[in-house]
Formats: C-alpha cells, sequence, structure tokens
C-alpha cells in the first residue's frame, strides 16, 4: 500500500499497512495501557451486550492479535511515520460486527439494510495516540482504509462520524468514530445525520 503524506509539511510520510501485517506489539503501542482503547481493543462492535461486561481487558486485547493472525480481510490498519506507530483504524466487513445492526443510528441513516452482505464494509474507531493527533492520521488511514476494501472486494464502506460543528468541545476520546470533515477529505459523502452531530459517511467502490 502506498505511503500517504500528512496534511502538514514534514520530512517524514506516514505508511499505511494492514494490522496483521505489523508486530502485535505495535498494535499495542497504539492502543496503549490507558483509557478507552485499551479497555475495548476494538472488540465493542463484536460482541453483544449481554456478554461485553464478562470480558475482561486480556481476553478483549487477545481477541484482537487472533484476529489480525486470522484474518485478511481486517480488522484493522495501522499507520507509521517512520518507524513510530501512530494510529489504527477499524475496518472490516459488517457482518463481523454484530452490534450495528443493534445501533439505533446505524441502522436510521445507512441506505443499505441487508447488514449481511459482505460487501458493504464499516470503519468503526480510530486510535490516535495524543502525541501524533492533528497530524493527518486519521485522514491518512480512512483514505487508506477504503482502498483497503475495495481490495478485498467491498463496494461501499460507511463510517459514522461525528460532526465536531455540531458537537463543539467534544473531547478527544468522544471521536473515536472520526470526525464528520476527515471523512468528507478522505472522499465520502454524507447519506444521512440520524442525529445533530452524528453522521452516516459513505463511499461507493464499484457497482
Amino acid at each position: 500500500m502506498p505511503s500517504m503524506p500528512t496534511d502538514e509539511a514534514q520530512a517524514s510520510e506516514l505508511r499505511v499497512v494492514p494490522a496483521g501485517e505489523a508486530p502485535f506489539e505495535d498494535v499495542e503501542t497504539v492502543f496503549g495501557t490507558r483509557g478507552d482503547p485499551a479497555h475495548c481493543w476494538c472488540q465493542w462492535y463484536k460482541i453483544p451486550g449481554s456478554d461485553w461486561r464478562s470480558v475482561g481487558d486480556e481476553a478483549l486485547r487477545e481477541r484482537l492479535e487472533a484476529q489480525l493472525a486470522a484474518s485478511d480481510s481486517g480488522p484493522g490498519l495501522l499507520a507509521y511515520d517512520g518507524e513510530t506507530p501512530v494510529g489504527w483504524c477499524a475496518v472490516e466487513p459488517r457482518p463481523n460486527l454484530v452490534r450495528i445492526p443493534r445501533s439505533r443510528i446505524i441502522a436510521a441513516g445507512t441506505r443499505h439494510p441487508d447488514f449481511d452482505d459482505p460487501t458493504i464494509w464499516a470503519v468503526t474507531c480510530f486510535v490516535i495516540p495524543r502525541a501524533h493527533r492533528r497530524k493527518g492520521v486519521a485522514r491518512a488511514l480512512a483514505e487508506a482504509a477504503a482502498n483497503f476494501a475495495f481490495e478485498h472486494g467491498a463496494r461501499i464502506v460507511e463510517g459514522y462520524a461525528v460532526d465536531t460543528a455540531a458537537r463543539p468541545g467534544a473531547a478527544a476520546a468522544d471521536l473515536f468514530h472520526g470526525t464528520l470533515t476527515m471523512f468528507v477529505n478522505a472522499g465520502f459523502d454524507e447519506v444521512a445525520r440520524p442525529k445533530a452531530d452524528r453522521v452516516i459517511l459513505e463511499r461507493r467502490l464499484r457497482d
């Protein structure tokens, strides 16, 4: 996958790779040991709500590690600045995400209500450590996610963004879905707004 430059002029470039091809230690570096990423490991959409509290942090981490080792179609991408891992993006077919159909926001806004269709993919989460924010990492990941989905047979990829103009002062922890501006800059189109501050976007990759 080609390197993708940051939004600002920098000597180094970002490169984005399938996370399954990266050392899992690099994924752990991005997720860190504190905050929501270290207590979720991008498993929220994959575990029914009734079971969520029974799965501890270590088991969630092990699930992600196993998923990365087992699949060539997700579940995520890793961004590097030089040799430093600087960001994560979750992207994979919607049928893998059991909570997606139960999300009122997504169910009310998607134009594709067949949640068993493997050609519809979703970008559900971004993790960018504080030191690497505002450097174009999330946008590069969103662009790479669409390319990755296309290469693996997707015809549409959805995003579920937060519109920061409608939610001013939102904490970084509340923006893990990605922001509206970032998705638009990555070539996604707004298709629905189930709430004033939540936006469904999609990028059509093939008919």
